[in-house]
């Protein structure tokens, strides 16, 4: 019996700094060239910057929308899932994935992160993005914080 390929959901802003768009692009390459299914929201900002990336990397790229408007996709999506569930479908794309990259931060992207946390046994992983902290100041280990986009992949897939 073969094994599933390995998915990872890339979560961020549909409003992302230029920062932020090169981080995901690389990320999706990455994910790519390393065999991995990206699941994105499939919109704009971070979550079509990570699906120009790994598809221009030979990748293959779920998208998971919150609506059902097949105008509002981005390009480079190899298939699509129209939840029109609004931010419920965020429980979707991490409960399918394998780890979660958090690239950024929004209000949306905060509660994937807390949703992947919350789901527990899986990496996550955060690049400039959400590094939460506890009333005494003190850093709430709910990802791991990643240096860079190679240091991102290596942290949510580290046995490959």
């Amino acid at each position: 019996m073969s094994r599933l390929p390995i998915q990872v959901a890339v979560c961020g802003p549909r409003h992302c700094t230029d920062t932020d768009a090169a981080n995901a692009r690389e990320i999706g390459r990455l994910l790519a060239e390393a065999g991995v299914t990206v699941l994105c929201g499939g919109g704009t900002g971070v979550m079509a910057a990570v699906a120009e990336g790994a598809t221009g990397a030979g990748g293959l790229v779920i998208g998971v929308r919150p609506d059902a408007d097949r105008s509002l996709v981005c390009d480079g999506l190899s298939a699509v899932l129209y939840t029109n569930m609004g931010e419920a479908r965020n429980a979707i794309l991490v409960w399918s994935a394998d780890a979660v990259i958090v690239v950024g931060g929004s209000w949306g992207t905060l509660s994937e992160l807390a949703l992947a946390h919350r789901r527990g046994g899986i990496p996550v992983v955060t690049l400039g993005g959400w590094q939460l902290l506890d009333a005494t100041g003190k850093p709430i280990d709910a990802a791991l914080v990643a240096d860079d986009p190679h240091h991102a992949v290596e942290l949510a897939l580290p046995t490959v």
